[in-house]
This record gives structure tokens, sequence and C-alpha cells, in this order.
């Protein structure tokens, strides 16, 4: 999955000398958080609306509402955002914009062509809803999480198992643990989780959990 296919595609933009309080108008406007800042085409800021709250009075201000909207209105967009962006392609796998954003600890991220140029932004919530379909959640499936040691051939003797039960597996993902062990997590349509239970059980594979989740 890649980020060109999760992204918001054309996205609203503001440049360098767009007025502050039009830039907060536009994300309110459209129900939006961040803004990729262009000039020229080519990517040179990003801004968010923390960056607005930074600038903004504090609700304790005696400011009027026409002063704190007049001083908005003194300031551009290239006085309050972040110019050293963190941007990613939209070739990039969805793991490495999700890993961009883990590592920078940010919410979102512009999204570039080849040439430079914004085509998409992708947010945390955009990650969030492509795990949700990478695993199926939204269909009901029920979720086995089997403890298994770190070797060789554990995911083809799991997949066979089930497959000679009659089941298919919908999504599998493995997460490491101490010690050389992994838990493999299967969703699926389980309809006797002992009965599955009990054969993976007979060839040394323990389910430690079972759940079912969606509908």
């Amino acid at each position: 999955m890649f980020v060109a296919n999760r992204m918001t595609r054309n996205p609203v933009t503001v440049q360098t000398d767009t007025k502050v309080d039009e830039a907060a108008a536009l994300m309110k406007k459209n129900k939006i958080r961040r803004l990729p800042v262009v000039d020229d085409g080519k990517l040179v800021g990003f801004l968010n609306d923390k960056d607005i709250m930074r600038v903004s009075p504090s609700p304790a201000t005696t400011l009027s509402k026409y002063e704190i909207n007049s001083l908005l209105a003194q300031m551009c967009v290239k006085d309050i955002m972040a110019r050293s962006v963190v941007a990613v392609r939209d070739d990039a796998t969805i793991e490495e914009a999700a890993l961009l954003m883990a590592n920078n600890k940010i919410g979102g991220l512009p999204v570039v062509s080849d040439v430079g140029v914004v085509v998409g932004v992708i947010t945390e919530t955009d990650i969030f809803h492509a795990f949700v379909d990478v695993m199926g959640l939204a269909e009901g499936k029920t979720r086995l999480t089997i403890e298994v040691d770190n070797k060789v051939g554990v995911v083809r003797d799991l997949a066979g198992i089930i497959a000679d039960a009659g089941l298919n597996i919908d999504s599998l993902v493995t997460c490491k643990k101490e010690a050389g062990k992994y838990d493999i997590i299967v969703r699926g349509d389980f309809p006797n989780v002992d009965d599955i239970s009990a054969k993976l059980a007979a060839h040394g594979y323990n389910v430690v959990h079972s759940t079912r989740i969606g509908h």
C-alpha cells in the first residue's frame, strides 16, 4: 500500500505571503489542521493549527476581537511556518510515512512528487484507516494470537494447519517479543475457536488469546 493511495489529493495550500488570518480561515472552512506552503510550485514550508495558536493572544488577553484579528492580519505565513519540512514521496509506502511521523513526532506530512510538486497531504488518521483496512477490522473477524518461537517455517506451518481445517486467513501480522518469541496475530472467519485452537495445539502452537473484532 502506497502513500498515493491514502493521501488527501489536491490539498489546500497557501503561499509565504498569505496572511495568517487568511490561513486560519482556510483551515476552518475546509476543516483541516495543516497547510503546505508553496511558492513557485515548490514546497517551502508547512503550517499547522498549533503554529497559529502559538502566535494568537491567550483567552486572558485584554485585546478586543477586532484587535486580535488585526494583529493576525499583519502577520504572514512565512513568519510562523515550519521551514524545515519533513515530506514524503507519493510513491513511498504507508509504513515509510508512519515511520517518518513516529520518528519526528508529527501528525501529518506533505506529499510531493518526484519533481518536488505538492500532490497531497497524509495524516495520522489516514494511517489509522489504512491499518484498519489492512487488518480487516471492520469486517467482523476472529483474532487469534499465537505465541511461537523464532524459527524457519512457522508461518507456513500455521497456514497449512488452518487451510487443512478448511479455513482462510484474511490477515496475518508478526510481533516480536523477548527471548526469541513472537506473537503471530491471525484474523479470519473461525466459527469454532476451540476447534482450531486444539488443532494448532496438536502441532505445538499455543493460542494465547482470541477475540472477535468488528461487526
